[in-house]
Formats: C-alpha cells, sequence, structure tokens
C-alpha cells in the first residue's frame, strides 16, 4: 500500500528496500543523497571493513580477549535487530556474536525483553540468567537504533549491573580523545586539522557521567531532552559525541575534519603492515570509527562493534569499563497536573521559570544534601511534570524527589499528591 502511494504521486520513484532496522533505513537514505552506493549489503560491507580495520589498528602490546572474553551475548527484543545482526556477525572475525530473543524466536517485541526494560527495570531479559556471568551482554530495543550492555553478577537473583548510554558516551569520548592526543602532539601530524569535540548530553545523563566528561577535559553541552535537539547541537562540532542514558546516541563528524583524515590517510598503504607513526594510526582510527558509527541516526548494531573493538583495544573487561565512575544515586517521578503548560522551564530544562517561586523551593530542597541535584520539566504528551532527583546516597535521592513532587503539587494548584 505505501508503494501504491508514493508511486501515485506524478514523478516518484519508490525502492523497496525490504524488512530493515530504522537506523539501516537512515543510514540508506544518507548514503543516497551522497551518492553512494546505499544497499543493505553495503551496509553490512561498511560496517564490518570498518571494524575490521580497528580490529588491525589495536596496538600489539594490548592483550587480546580469549576464551569466554571472545564472546557478547545480545538481547534482540524479539525485533528485526537480532536477525540483522546475526547477518552482520558473518562477516567478523574475532568477535563471536549470540543471539537470543530474536524475532524468529517466536517472542513478543519488547516482552520482558529489550533495552528500554532493561535499562528501567534493571534486571535480566528473558532467556538469561546465572550462566551468563562473566559474559559481555547487550539488550537492543526493538527496531535496533539504541542498545545498553550489561553484567550478570554472580547470585545476581535476576538483579544486573546496567552500563547504559552514559558509560557508552564515556567510553567513546575516552577513545576519540586518545586518537586526538596522537594527532595534536606528533609533529608529523601538525599540519591536520585540529579538531572541536563537543559532547552533548541532556539533564537526564548522571551527574557522575558530567564530571568524568569534564575530567577528561571535554566540553560538554546540554540540551533539552529529545534526540532531534542532541543531534542538532553534535553538528556544531567537528567530532560531536551524543547520548542518552536509554542507550540512543551516536558520533558525528564534520565534512571538513573528514577531508583532513582523508588527505592524510591517503598516503598510506593499509596492505603495510608497517603504519607508521601513532599519528597516522590514529589518523586510520578514527577515520574507521567515522564509517563504523552510523552518522545519520543512534544505531545499535554499528554502536555495538564500535564498543567491542574499543574494548579490545583497551584491553578492558566489561567489569573494568564498567569502573569509569559510579552513577549517582538518582530518582525519577512524574506528578499529575491539571495543566502542564503551566511549567516553563530554561537552560536545557534545568531551571523553571514559571510558575514563580517554584525554583527557589527546588533550590531549598537540592541544598539539603552536598551532592544534590533536581529538576523538574513537563511531558511532552499528558498532563505530568517529570522529577528527577540526584543525592549522594539511594534514601537522600528517593527523599528529594518526593519533597520536590509534593512542591510541584502545591504550586500546581492540583494538591492530589
Amino acid at each position: 500500500m505505501k508503494m501504491k502511494g508514493v508511486t501515485s504521486i506524478v514523478g516518484a520513484v519508490a525502492t523497496d528496500m525490504g524488512i530493515l532496522t530504522t537506523p539501516q533505513l537512515h543510514w540508506m537514505v544518507r548514503a543516497r543523497n551522497k551518492g553512494m552506493k546505499a544497499s543493505e549489503q553495503d551496509y553490512f560491507e561498511q560496517l564490518s571493513s570498518s571494524f575490521r580495520c580497528l580490529v588491525d589498528l589495536i596496538p600489539a602490546e594490548k592483550c587480546k580477549f580469549d576464551g569466554v572474553n571472545d564472546k557478547v551475548v545480545v538481547d534482540g527484543a524479539n525485533g528485526v535487530g537480532g536477525v540483522k545482526l546475526k547477518d552482520l556477525g558473518k562477516l567478523l572475525n574475532g568477535l563471536i556474536i549470540e543471539v537470543r530473543n530474536s524475532s524468529e524466536d517466536g517472542g513478543v517485541l519488547n516482552d520482558g525483553v529489550g533495552a528500554d526494560y532493561v535499562q528501567k527495570e534493571k534486571v535480566l531479559p528473558n532467556n538469561f540468567g546465572s550462566k551468563d556471568t562473566g559474559i559481555r551482554c547487550v539488550s537492543l530495543d526493538g527496531d535496533a537504533d539504541r542498545l545498553v550492555y550489561f553484567i550478570v553478577p554472580p547470585k545476581s537473583s535476576g538483579r544486573i549491573d546496567l552500563v547504559d548510554g552514559d558509560k557508552i558516551l564515556s567510553l567513546f569520548a575516552l577513545f576519540i580523545r586518545e586518537q586526538l592526543s596522537f594527532l595534536n602532539e606528533k609533529e608529523d601530524m601538525k599540519n591536520c586539522h585540529q579538531a572541536h569535540v563537543g559532547v552533548i548530553q541532556t539533564a537526564y545523563a548522571n551527574g557522575a557521567s558530567t564530571n568524568y566528561l569534564k575530567l577528561l577535559g571535554l566540553e560538554v553541552n546540554f540540551t533539552p531532552t529529545g534526540v532531534k535537539y542532541l543531534h542538532e547541537k553534535a553538528t556544531e562540532f567537528d567530532i560531536g559525541i551524543y547520548f542518552e542514558a536509554n542507550g540512543h546516541g551516536t558520533v558525528l563528524f564534520s565534512e571538513s575534519f573528514i577531508e583532513s583524515l582523508e588527505a592524510r590517510t591517503n598516503e598510506i598503504s593499509l596492505g603495510s603492515k608497517v603504519l607508521g607513526s601513532e599519528g597516522e594510526k590514529a589518523a586510520l582510527r578514527l577515520l574507521a570509527l567515522s564509517k563504523l558509527i552510523n552518522q545519520a541516526v543512534g544505531d545499535a548494531l554499528s554502536g555495538l562493534l564500535l564498543v567491542e573493538v574499543i574494548l579490545q583495544h583497551m584491553g578492558w573487561s566489561i567489569n573494568k569499563w564498567n569502573e569509569l565512575y559510579h552513577d549517582l544515586p538518582s530518582k525519577q517521578l512524574k506528578v499529575k497536573v491539571a495543566d502542564r503548560t503551566a511549567v516553563v522551564t530554561t537552560n536545557a530544562e534545568t531551571v523553571v521559570v514559571s510558575p514563580p517561586g517554584l525554583q527557589e523551593a527546588i533550590n531549598e530542597e537540592t541544598a539539603k544534601d552536598p551532592q544534590g541535584r533536581c529538576f523538574v520539566r513537563p511531558s511532552g504528551t499528558e498532563d505530568v511534570v517529570r522529577v528527577y532527583a540526584e543525592a549522594s546516597t539511594q534514601e537522600a535521592a528517593d527523599t528529594l524527589a518526593n519533597c520536590v513532587a509534593k512542591l510541584v503539587d502545591q504550586f500546581l494548584g492540583f494538591n492530589s499528591s
């Protein structure tokens, strides 16, 4: 029916690309608009060849994973992503991908499975258990534009240690920063374009992740909630990195920076075992990264491959990755209100400007904890106001969220908390 609708428009031509993940379709549109080949096979070949390039550039002194560590187990959320990942996995060497909860398995889409379920509930998805202790585990969402990693602790009783989008962003940022340091420090790369790097988050990013990124010396920017805001802001940088805690995000490269990398790497033969200086290797890695990550939209398949090759590059286990920083305890609530538009915010939704006095009351409650942080924002779809709170302990975060929820109720006159 959709094909008929498109072809009914005079001059319109429709191409049926088959069953795809949402990010695959976005990748194809971007590739076609840039005059590139844009079939599903082209997508698979670009991701797999870029992955192999990054693997080939792993420093010799880094320890390769062995045994169980070669393996990643993926929850496909009973969606199309699991099937596509199986196809992609056939083109890879050095990485064993086991897919569970594929759409071929007969389960219900996102029912007890998937990135959203795992991220919010922090419990094992269906068909995962104690047998997966010590293995890197990943959950995709139904259309494969999000991913979160998780660890199955010994004697977990169904609970997991979540490695969310904030940790994925931090891993990517750390790797990119390392490569840029080689570009900037080596004399033979002095004419390479100096990259302006920006990390973009929303106020829902855990404060510990923001602190970690700032300690790396990275510029952290905030936008209102929503991928469209994050993506737009990321385009302002030579390298813009954004991820939400739910696992949706990507890395964008400016055309000028790509051109500077290509100019340098054109002089280097990948067929040679001796690639020259660390600066040259870094240029090759960054160029391969720009082709591996889906720059059109968040893509769980490309994101998974990038995580895996960076962990190999670092010689890290998932547990070491998870120790980059420890999340501050947090709590989210929502308060029913008569009219959500009565709440007006500014500063990337972190400060209330209306109704008058509410922000001052929130500040007073927040100041009671040395690591307190709290903001409220109106829902975009229903008459509720969402409350997010962080503090030094879970008890303090719960208390702060509850107190601010009562303030919202009082200021907006619904009085139903």
